[in-house]
């Protein structure tokens, strides 16, 4: 506190000298003063007026960029753009369904293997399967399972911590068929407008009789703006899909290599 009141003594008095100065040199130079005044005041109402005229400007271009956007997703066929817009919002939530659950997966290997070759050099294997039920992640599963055999032999542990990382490999990627259905279904989709916008304007042109631009300009934009929707959906789906893919190969890396560091510490306890 007391800093604080010798700063704002000290920013009051530097104030105060300012504040001398300006009036004496306010008192030298009073006509100059009196013009410089007359321009600052001119200077704000102008700054306002531009200010004034370039507020609606703005709120109109985002106001028409948002209607825009709703133009066009029903210029492109309501029903298209619709499944199009259903196919993304599946595909991000099993994205982020999985997401969440590879997050849960994925722990720090080197602390828990860490753990579990103090217990295992220990001798303690009740010790060390403790550590591996309280740890969550697939690692923890298959390094338990193995203990499980522990006495069964190294034979019957490699076999079982193989065959159960298989299982656990599964359930990293279970859901992501949905992602990659769902992103071939959105340019599918967008292609499946183009060929409807290009078959309107073919029925427009049979109508009519004639070739022309106006005849054929609304079946093409359907065409155009469906597969641009399409496109994009896949794009933002293929992102998400490709985090998912890495972190799947991380968890299954760090499995691997967690199970041949079990095997490791179970050959050294029973050679000790």
């Amino acid at each position: 506190m007391k800093k604080i009141f010798a700063i704002v003594a000290m920013m009051g008095m530097m104030t105060f000298g300012l504040t001398q100065n300006v009036m004496a040199q306010d008192e030298a130079a009073a006509p100059e003063s009196e013009a410089t005044e007359q321009v600052e005041e001119a200077a704000p109402a102008q700054e306002e007026a531009v200010a004034e005229e370039e507020t609606p400007a703005i709120e109109a271009g985002e106001t028409s960029l948002h209607q825009e956007l709703k133009t066009k997703f029903i210029e492109g066929d309501a029903g298209f753009m619709s499944i199009v817009a259903v196919a993304l919002i599946v595909g991000l939530a099993f994205c982020i369904e999985r997401i969440i659950y590879l997050s849960l997966a994925d722990v720090n290997v080197k602390k828990l293997m860490g753990a579990l070759e103090a217990k295992l050099a220990a001798k303690d294997i009740e010790g060390a399967k403790k550590v591996c039920r309280d740890s969550r992640g697939p690692v923890a599963s298959i390094c338990y399972q193995g203990l499980m055999h522990m006495d069964e032999g190294l034979d019957v542990v490699e076999r079982t911590v193989t065959s159960y990382g298989g299982v656990q490999a599964g359930y990293l990627e279970r859901n992501c068929s949905w992602i990659t259905l769902c992103i071939a279904m959105a340019p599918s989709l967008g292609f499946l407008g183009t060929v409807v916008g290009m078959v309107q304007a073919f029925d427009k042109i049979q109508q009519v009789g004639d070739i022309s631009p106006t005849v054929v300009a609304g079946g093409m934009k359907v065409a155009l703006i469906t597969t641009l929707f399409g496109i994009i959906v896949a794009l933002i789906l293929q992102f998400f899909y490709n985090f998912v893919l890495s972190k799947i190969e991380a968890i299954t890396s760090n499995m691997e290599d967690s199970s041949i560091s079990l095997l490791d510490m179970i050959t050294k306890a029973k050679l000790a």
